[in-house]
This record gives C-alpha cells, structure tokens and sequence, in this order.
C-alpha cells in the first residue's frame, strides 16, 4: 500500500507542478505560479526515487499507469471536463499494465 501511495503523491506532484505552467502558458495565469510548479516537480522526482526498484527505467514504466488514471481524475475534479468512455478504458488498460510491473517489483 505504501508503494501506491508514493506513486499516488508522485502523481499529484507532477500534475500539480506541470498544470502551473500550463495555467501560465495557455490560461494567462501569473508568471509566479511556476514557482510552486517547480517545487511540484521536484517533489515527483523526489517521490519516485524513494520508491524500491532495481531499475529507474521499471519505476518509472510502471508509474505511467497510475499517471494517466491521475491525469483523469484531476480533469474531472479541478478542470471539470469529464473523461470519456474511450477515456476510462484506455486508463483501466494502462493501469492493469502498470500493476504488472508494480506486481513484478515485489
């Protein structure tokens, strides 16, 4: 449970951090919004370096999964569009992949 979470956190982190210079580039937000946007960032990074694997290349494979599935949920709760069918079956295909390889880790 503790490896999910870290990917979880690391998920957010990197959202949070990538949506802030989306915000400033394509939304016309303040320039000092890429400030807390870099210090996502590196949190992300830090996150899935605490993570157990032999392999970064592994880790960070398996980390796509729950990505993409975060990347929904945040479009649906903070940009308030709704994913679609295709949506959801693409995030349910990646993420049975991602628990292989998280699966695989142990």
């Amino acid at each position: 449970m503790a490896t999910f979470a870290t990917y979880a956190a690391a998920a957010l982190a990197e959202i949070a951090g990538c949506f802030a210079f989306w915000a400033w580039l394509k939304l016309g937000k303040p320039v000092w919004l890429l400030l807390p946007g870099l210090v996502s960032l590196a949190a992300f990074a830090w996150l899935l370096a605490l993570l157990d694997s032999p392999a970064a290349g592994r880790t960070f494979a398996a980390y796509g999964g729950v990505y993409i599935v975060a990347s929904l949920a945040w479009m649906a709760l903070v940009e308030k569009v709704l994913p679609g069918r295709y949506d959801l079956a693409g995030a349910a295909l990646c993420l049975a992949g991602a628990a292989v390889i998280i699966a695989a880790l142990r």
